[in-house]
């Protein structure tokens, strides 16, 4: 027999530990309990081989109107059990241990890699969107969209940029992560490796072990090395040490043509590196629309990064001082050279060191961890959440999913995950945004619609900025007039796809878009200009048309 003690919230007076009590008089397994309204607390005999602690939680959380708080140890309890152990150090472990702390659930939280905080503030959404701004500031200092404002050019200190942007990482590391649980009177965490030894315990760096009533795996992910000839034998950079590199490359291959490849490439190139991005399939952006992808890569070329799609990739090595690679471009050899090349294609979940299949968990095609809408895996006690499920890979997903995953495994909620209007930017200049549908997935889904797209050539906020470049395209259902998707490529245009996001979200109409009031040489303004574009030509409307 073994004796568990929850605390309890809810109860009033002695008649709600009484109904708790009555709830456990015929379930089998439990030999006897006793509810305590002054203590807040119950206490509960039980048969392990016929229920387990995890069912006593979900009976009162799920059949009565109380909740528990969290298991109450004795000091003698051994140390290496735990309520919850999270398996990752990321945004979605933070998230979980956050949301754990207010169940009070004892938590351990186990971090192998990257520092605690994850990818997106070490070396991922912090550091690149700091350098993005730098290249910007570089850019803007060179070049004017103005006749009468004459640049007068910028020296540029790249070791102290790299500098400047480590303590915004270790800063940033420390205020929104260590600092946000430090206080915590429930969480451990530690350093190391794990991996499964059944389906309750793991193994940390080899020796410790560790139990739990249920898991959180959020392991993240790193990035995915492709197979090329020779690749393994040269000083490859990922974007992990890439953005501890204080000595600028004077030229830079790189492979990839996603967000991220795309992000590095123009912050790099504005810094004054020579950068050539290379892709294998016909446009950067491959699962973006063709109009959306060639108007980005028309614009970075503009700039001069030298972009080409549509290549094999034969041959890597290196020459010199110099990384060669050899490719071919539609039946046509092609021979690129740089200092330094940076894989850049794409992402691959970290669940290999889990040792997943000892307990049978299992996985997808590409090595994610598999779950349902509730974050649940096919194992009733694991749940998984970011970068190692096939979710979108934003660092605001991860968060939310490692916050859902402790509701739905805990408090018997059923939260589902919904991303049907999940927005999205590229921070590249013009930016990317989207949210929603496109034409070709609305297509896909049998979904009548329509397209509206405005050029910035006719917003007026783009007019009097001289900067027009990019568009607002918005998707309609032509059967219900609801906004059911949306492109934008502009200046600054991530700060229109919230709008955008909410409007589809709540089934917001065009019509109700076109109507309603934006203020007058704001860039907003060409989302009401877009939504008019299905029943008008703008360009015979006035300024402040209606």
């Amino acid at each position: 027999m073994e004796t568990v003690k929850f605390e309890i919230s809810g109860m009033s007076c002695d008649n709600c530990a009484t109904s708790i009590e009555k709830h456990f008089k015929l379930k089998q397994g439990v030999v006897s309990n006793k509810v305590s309204y002054p203590d807040k607390k119950g206490e509960f005999v039980f048969d392990p081989a016929k229920i387990s602690k995890d069912e006593i939680r979900g009976i009162i959380d799920k059949e009565t109107h109380y909740n528990v708080v969290g298991e109450i140890r004795e000091s003698n309890s051994p140390s290496n059990e735990y309520d919850l152990i999270i398996i990752g150090g990321g945004s979605a472990a933070f998230s979980a241990a956050i949301k754990a702390e207010g169940l009070g659930l004892a938590t351990l939280m186990v971090n192998g890699g990257l520092d605690f905080g994850g990818t997106c503030v070490n070396v991922g959404c912090v550091p690149s969107k700091n350098l993005i701004r730098a290249g910007e500031t570089a850019f803007h200092a060179q070049h004017s969209n103005f006749a009468g404002v004459k640049p007068k050019g910028v020296e540029i200190d790249f070791a102290r940029v790299i500098k400047d942007k480590n303590k915004l990482v270790a800063s940033l590391q420390q205020k929104k992560y260590m600092d946000v649980v430090s206080s915590f009177k429930y969480l451990k965490m530690i350093s190391g490796w794990a991996e499964f030894i059944d389906g309750k315990t793991i193994l940390v760096n080899g020796k410790d072990r560790y139990s739990a009533l249920k898991f959180l795996i959020a392991t993240g992910a790193t990035t995915k090395i492709p197979d090329i000839e020779g690749l393994a034998g040269v000083n490859y950079l990922t974007n992990v040490s890439l953005f501890e590199m204080e000595e600028q490359p004077k030229s830079m291959i790189v492979l990839g043509g996603g967000y991220i490849a795309l992000e590095i490439a123009q912050a790099y190139h504005r810094l004054g590196t020579k950068v050539s991005l290379l892709q294998r399939s016909g446009q950067v952006l491959s699962k973006q629309t063709a109009d959306v992808a060639g108007e980005l890569a028309r614009h970075l070329r503009k700039e001069g990064v030298d972009i080409q799609t549509n290549l094999r990739f034969d041959k890597v090595s290196q020459i010199g001082g110099n990384v060669r690679l050899v490719a071919e471009q539609n039946g046509v050899k092609k021979i690129f050279e740089a200092g330094m090349i940076l894989v850049s294609t794409g992402i691959k979940p970290n669940t290999d060191r889990l040792a997943v299949r000892r307990i049978g968990l299992e996985l997808t095609g590409s090595g994610h961890i598999k779950v349902d809408k509730h974050l649940q895996s096919n194992l009733p006690n694991i749940y998984a959440a970011g970068d190692c499920i096939d979710t979108p890979s934003y660092v605001y997903t991860a968060a939310f999913e490692g916050k859902t995953a402790v509701e739905n495994a805990f408090t018997g909620t059923d939260i589902k995950v919904d991303y049907s209007s999940l927005p999205w930017v590229v921070f590249t200049d013009p930016q990317v945004a989207g949210a929603g549908l496109d034409e070709k997935t609305a297509k896909g889904e049998g979904i009548p619609f329509e397209v509206s797209k405005i050029e910035l050539k006719d917003v007026p906020r783009s007019i009097a900025a001289n900067d027009t470049r990019g568009f607002i395209k918005l998707i309609r259902n032509t059967e219900t007039d609801k906004l059911i998707g949306a492109r934008v490529v502009a200046p600054e245009g991530g700060e229109l796809i919230q709008q955008l996001s909410m409007a589809i979200k709540y089934g917001i109409s065009v019509k109700e878009l076109a109507s309603g009031f934006y203020p007058y040489l704001t860039l907003s303004e060409g989302v009401k200009l877009a939504a008019i574009t299905f029943g008008k030509d703008v360009a015979t409307l006035s300024c402040c048309a209606t």
